[in-house]
């Protein structure tokens, strides 16, 4: 029987008319799936939290990645670390079965012990929601949306300013200066949330460095004195 495998994939965004990408990157998995041994485990995405997943890994649905795979990162450095963790989330979708909202209250859940800020993003907003498929900038004016992030809010616990709303692009030849915005707001909160949690990771790095240089020079004194 074959099996089917999700890759660990990351995406850089490239400067325009320059070689080098921007300082942050996006890594993608598949979405949660309602049963048990279908779509990316659990497991998997909390490792992915913690940096242990390589890029380009291909997750399993029947097994969860483990040390001394090849796809295991034993000792991640920061950068390797997720330091934003964004549910996606489509506006026009039925209601989440409870299968997996238990599996993304455990994957929050995680990322909170862990200091991971969170945003959420309900997408497709235009097919949830006639009056913003006919002037996008009602877009949080829509009693409609509005309730679908009340109940998104109630559901994950997710707070209502970090769900952010956003149409896709899918029939639009050229860029639309309203789409843009939206997309824009939303990388600008996550920039900005992924370098408060860089600036608390470094801080704490250097307050156990600071630890160990403070215990070195105590010991190191300690000798010094009783075989001087």
């Amino acid at each position: 029987m074959k099996l089917n495998f999700f890759q660990y994939q990351t995406y850089k965004i490239k400067k325009e008319g320059r070689g080098d990408s921007y300082p942050f990157v996006f890594n993608d998995i598949m979405g949660l799936e309602d049963e048990d041994g279908r779509g990316v485990r659990t497991e998997d995405i909390i490792l992915a939290l913690k940096g242990h997943v390589k890029d380009g890994h291909k997750f399993s649905p029947s097994s969860s990645l483990s040390p001394g795979d090849s796809g295991y990162k034993p000792s991640p450095s920061i950068s390797d670390r997720v330091h934003v963790l964004v549910c996606v989330y489509s506006a026009d979708a039925p209601q989440m079965k409870s299968s997996v909202l238990k599996k993304m209250k455990e994957i929050r859940e995680a990322a909170s012990d862990l200091g991971i800020p969170q945003l959420a993003i309900l997408t497709h907003i235009d097919a949830a929601c006639e009056e913003t498929e006919t002037n996008l900038r009602n877009v949080y004016r829509s009693k409609h949306l509005k309730k679908k992030m009340r109940d998104f809010s109630s559901s994950l616990g997710i707070p209502m300013n970090c769900i952010l709303l956003m149409k896709n692009y899918s029939s639009e030849t050229h860029l639309d200066p309203d789409v843009d915005a939206l997309i824009l707001n939303a990388l600008k909160l996550m920039i900005d949330f992924g370098d408060d949690y860089t600036d608390t990771l470094l801080e704490k790095l250097y307050h156990y460095q600071y630890i160990i240089i403070c215990f070195l020079i105590g010991f190191l004194s300690y000798v010094y004195y009783f075989h001087a």
